[in-house]
């Protein structure tokens, strides 16, 4: 019999640094944590006899991380989806170990490309965490959900970056840190590496990257708290109207918000009167399904001016979330185990112009879309403030809420921008363009939040290059660093 500790096995502790890692994001943002813990997964790494033994412990830990961190897929699945409860474990194992692949790529590549200089190492493996999140971020429409970026938002001097590298560079940074810590601890030049980084995050977070542009103006935010099981019964219409309309006429505002399909009806089934009771102070932007002539249907944003006419502008959710708004091919069958209404949008327009809502332009963006800081900030210069339309009741009491708000304020950082969110179950907020979170309504209640938004022009240099800087100093990094492995292995197969 092994007197071995579990504790001492690297396959354990791989699982446990994965695991921890995750009270580095929200709700608990621990945020020296998950560069802590990343420096543990490199030291095994390192010590790891085989670059397959490495790439398994990168998988291991991958499976500690995600299996924690996105726990709300068997939420959304079982508890609201109806799936049955064997299954939507099989699911999420399965989804699970798809996203434990990225670093057990990272695992494989630093193993055997790895020498004998502290600075390659270091550069070698910020730059193949990098690309392996971008990567993860693209394939397969993309889920950069808990990208190491996220965080490292304020207090995190790394939040500073964010403007600069967007969330994938901020990453990269805080896993440059984690080799420092783990390749260098005795080595002056790391030390200096981290003071460096983190001083230079800590001035950027003071830089002004855009400037108020336009009067501050009243934002009522509505959170209607419409269970997900109920949302499509035809009998509980009429009390999420009244909900709604209700939430609007106590909190005036010059521009009310309600979250993604706040109304369960088509946008032209809407009846005049409710839109009357919802323009009564003001603009509207409602979320709502939009009926398209050529057929089919949207994911829309409907900006409704107070007036005998209503006149609309409209935005279509472009980016959607595969089984859950559209039906990828070859996965009709899926739809028989999990009960999910409308879950065959169309897509809207790749760029779409933003919404003129009195003195300032507004560019929606609607529930996992807010993920992508690329798309987002193709609606920049010309929009000047951010909403976000959510409907997260598809997640239940679970981390998801505060994962996705944290991720919004790294939309703040990267865009310059007020990101404001309405959603139906929470977590309904005001973000300001540094991160910080300015108000919010608690989740499970129905409430309005009443902001002064402000909005902002110029455009911060993530906005102008999106990720493209990040990715080509992350290539570059690498193949300085792999450089020697490469002459090695080419001088190997020359003397053959």
């Amino acid at each position: 019999m092994s007197s071995r500790k579990p504790w001492s096995d690297p396959g354990f502790l791989a699982a446990l640094l994965g695991s921890v890692s995750v009270a580095g994001f929200a709700p608990l943002e621990l945020f020296p944590l998950p560069i802590i813990a990343l420096a543990g997964l490199l030291y095994l790494w390192q010590a790891a006899p085989t670059p397959r033994r490495a790439a398994l412990l990168g998988f291991i830990w991958g499976l500690g991380f995600f299996l924690t961190g996105v726990s709300w897929v068997y939420v959304s699945l079982h508890d609201v989806g109806g799936m049955a409860a064997p299954l939507a474990a099989v699911a999420t194992v399965l989804f699970c170990c798809w996203l434990a692949v990225f670093p057990a790529l990272v695992g494989y590549f630093f193993r055997r490309l790895m020498s004998a200089n502290f600075w390659r190492n270091a550069l070698l493996f910020a730059g193949l965490w990098v690309l392996s999140e971008w990567l993860r971020g693209v394939l397969f429409t993309g889920f950069p959900w808990l990208a190491l970026g996220y965080s490292q938002t304020p207090p995190s001097p790394l939040a500073g970056f964010a403007a600069v590298l967007g969330s994938y560079g901020v990453g990269g940074l805080a896993a440059l840190i984690a080799a420092a810590l783990a390749l260098g601890l005795r080595r002056r030049g790391a030390w200096l590496l981290i003071l460096a980084l983190l001083g230079s995050g800590a001035l950027l977070r003071g830089m002004d990257w855009t400037q108020p542009v336009g009067a501050p103006f009243r934002v009522s935010l509505l959170q209607g708290n419409i269970p997900q099981s109920l949302k499509w019964v035809p009998e509980r219409l009429p009390l999420s109207i009244e909900t709604y309309t209700g939430l609007a006429q106590a909190h005036p505002a010059a521009l009310t918000v309600l979250p993604e399909t706040a109304l369960p009806l088509f946008f032209h089934e809407v009846p005049r009167e409710v839109l009357q009771a919802l323009t009564q102070h003001g603009d509207v932007l409602v979320g709502t399904a939009v009926r398209l002539r050529e057929g089919g249907y949207v994911n829309g944003a409907i900006a409704v001016s107070p007036g005998p006419t209503f006149a609309t502008q409209s935005y279509a959710k472009k980016h959607l979330v595969p089984f859950g708004e559209y039906v990828p091919p070859g996965f009709a069958w899926f739809f028989g185990l999990v009960n999910i209404p409308m879950s065959d949008f169309s897509a809207g327009p790749v760029r779409q112009a933003p919404l003129k809502i009195g003195a300032q332009r507004i560019a929606p963006n609607i529930c996992y879309e807010d993920l992508f800081g690329e798309e987002i900030i193709r609606a920049l210069p010309e929009a000047t403030l951010l909403i976000n339309l959510s409907n997260t009741a598809w997640f239940g009491d679970s981390l998801a809420q505060p994962q996705h708000l944290q991720i919004a304020r790294l939309r703040a950082l990267e865009t310059g921008r007020m990101m404001l969110r309405a959603t139906n179950t929470g977590i309904t907020a005001a973000i300001a363009p540094d991160g910080r979170v300015l108000g919010t309504l608690p989740p499970f209640t129905t409430g309005a939040l009443q902001v002064e938004a402000i909005g902002y022009q110029g455009l911060t240099p993530y906005a102008r290059w999106g990720n493209l800087l990040t990715l080509l100093l992350a290539l570059l990094a690498v193949m300085y660093a792999a450089l020697p492995a490469l002459m090695k292995a080419l001088r190997q197969r020359r003397s053959r």
